[in-house]
């Protein structure tokens, strides 16, 4: 079990660099880590990523301010609806069988790594956050489903917000980056309140990995800007396509033969 949690702390540094120089990935890679090293129930390891996760976003929201990256209006408007979806999708997490969330889990990660793959464009300008710029209700609506999204199965927060603010509120996309970690935030405190009524954590190891993770975002803090962004998301891409459909072939087997059983 030593060399498990050794193993995992190593990759815990890698789920705060990517937060930190992509504005999400976080839980695409703490699910699986804490699942398949650790050995956690799918629902324990997906409310332990929304700590791990809350966290390294909030702690790496506030580098990514001190360099004038973070739009507050947005963030908070965006996060704000997130977390009505997120604590929603929380409460039903903890009462569906874990193996349905894993499944669930992966059809996320495919589905995000599909879009990161094929990337997305930035409008022109936009830095501002005046109240033409930003369509409030397609905001709010977009936040409580992606929040929802979150809070139901630990992931589909980074990756899918950094579009939408990008997209949306016409943000650059290294604003966009440290935005979407105050709305992670936000959104995987609320998600964590929802699991917290059905499920138990094992504290000493989640803080141990959170820590762990929060020195990673320092270094992917440092990093941001300095790698070419679509070069650096199509490759992060492509991993979590792989570790989405890896998930699928370990997690469909176990549904079918459940089934057989019924």
């Amino acid at each position: 079990m030593e060399a498990q949690i050794f193993i995992a702390l190593m990759l815990a540094a890698l789920v705060g660099v990517s937060l930190g120089l992509l504005g999400g990935g976080g839980s695409i890679l703490a699910v699986p880590i804490l699942t398949y090293v650790l050995g956690m129930d799918p629902r324990e390891a997906i409310a332990a990523s929304l700590f791990i996760v809350g966290i390294t976003s909030a702690i790496s929201a506030i580098s990514h301010a001190r360099a004038a990256r973070v739009r507050w209006k947005t963030g908070i408007l965006f996060g704000v609806a997130g977390m009505v979806g997120a604590f929603g999708g929380g409460v039903v997490g903890g009462f569906i069988p874990g193996v349905v969330l894993m499944i669930l889990f992966a059809i996320m990660m495919v589905v995000t790594a599909i879009a990161m793959i094929r990337g997305r464009k930035s409008r022109a300008g936009g830095g501002s956050e005046g109240p033409g710029d930003l369509p409030t209700v397609r905001i709010l609506i977009d936040g409580l489903l992606i929040g929802a999204a979150t809070g139901l199965v630990g992931a589909g927060g980074g990756f899918l917000v950094v579009p939408a603010l990008n997209l949306l509120g016409g943000l650059p996309i290294a604003i966009a980056v440290g935005t979407s970690l105050l709305v992670i935030a936000l959104k995987s405190f609320a998600g964590l309140g929802g699991y917290l009524l059905s499920v138990r954590l094992d504290w000493p190891i989640v803080i141990a990995f959170t820590a762990t993770a929060v020195a990673g975002s320092f270094v992917g803090v440092t990093l941001a800007g300095r790698i070419p962004e679509q070069a650096l998301r199509r490759g992060f891409g492509i991993f979590v396509l792989v570790m989405g459909a890896f998930v699928l072939v370990q997690e469909i087997p176990t549904l079918l033969a459940s089934f057989t059983v019924a």
